[in-house]
């Protein structure tokens, strides 16, 4: 996008940066607004290392759905904070390795639903659905995901960065607790965000300076807060890692080096 004004009764806000449209922005994508390219340089030129996390996050997202679809034989997936459609997406992945798996998307921005809806046309074999709901929402998102998947039988469920946007005061953990509380045995929670182990002052000052904007704040948690999601799941080798540390693709040409950004994938028992 290029700054358009969007049409009349539109609820897409472009005069405030919006983290979909920034991370679509740093992943080169074209789905952004003047306001987030300038938030987008202004995170980038404080924290540099916050496009390679980003570009980082997609490979790790097919590496999880690989696995929860080959290893651990899951075919159903409630992927949470969808964000703007990119390059293998949750349900090309899965229907990739198994044209019958059944996606869920879950988004309360009306930018991503919109692309969403028009660009992500799954398998004839499997089911691809769209929700608008909000993370904060669990009962509405486990309501509406029934209409697709069969919740009597194991879900993946997705949070990928999307759980630094709500606060400890909200009940990010309960809320978490809750998602899985609703999902049978023998489901998982794949599960990645930010914190800060590697920058330092930058990246914290990187972010102040971001949540002291307009846009929705986002919280760095501790690798103890992070690990606390996981509580009462069973993780899966190697634990919670570093984002490019997690079954990595074996590539001899890649760097494999520790980033701000932590994930985990765990099984319900």
């Amino acid at each position: 996008m290029t700054g358009e004004t969007p049409p009349p009764g539109s609820r897409i806000d472009t005069t405030v940066p919006h983290a979909a449209r920034m991370w679509n922005y740093w992943l080169g994508g074209k789905d952004h607004y003047d306001v987030d390219r300038v938030a987008g340089d202004q995170f980038s030129q404080a924290f540099p290392d916050i496009v390679h996390i980003a570009r980082l996050s997609r490979h790790l997202l097919a590496r999880i759905v690989r696995y929860l679809v080959n290893e651990a034989g899951v075919r159903q997936f409630l992927d949470v904070g969808t964000g703007l459609p990119t390059v293998d997406n949750t349900h090309e992945v899965a229907q990739r390795a198994d044209p019958t798996c059944r996606v869920v998307y879950v988004d309360n921005d009306p930018l991503v639903l919109t692309h969403a809806r028009a660009l992500l046309v799954g398998t004839p074999e499997g089911a691809t659905d769209y929700v608008e709901a909000d993370l904060r929402d669990p009962e509405a998102i486990l309501a509406a995901a029934a209409k697709t998947l069969d919740l009597t039988q194991p879900v993946a469920l997705m949070l990928m960065g999307i759980v630094g946007f709500v606060t400890d005061e909200e009940g990010a953990h309960a809320i978490v607790a809750r998602l899985m509380d609703g999902l049978a045995p023998g489901s998982y929670l794949a599960l990645w965000d930010g914190v800060n182990l590697v920058t330092g002052e930058a990246l914290d000052q990187a972010q102040e300076d971001y949540n002291e904007g307009d846009a929705v704040p986002y919280n760095l948690r501790s690798r103890e807060e992070f690990g606390a999601f996981f509580d009462g799941l069973e993780l899966v080798e190697p634990g919670v890692a570093s984002v490019p540390f997690w079954r990595p693709d074996p590539d001899p040409l890649a760097e494999l080096k520790e980033v701000d950004a932590l994930v985990g994938v765990a099984r319900k028992p």
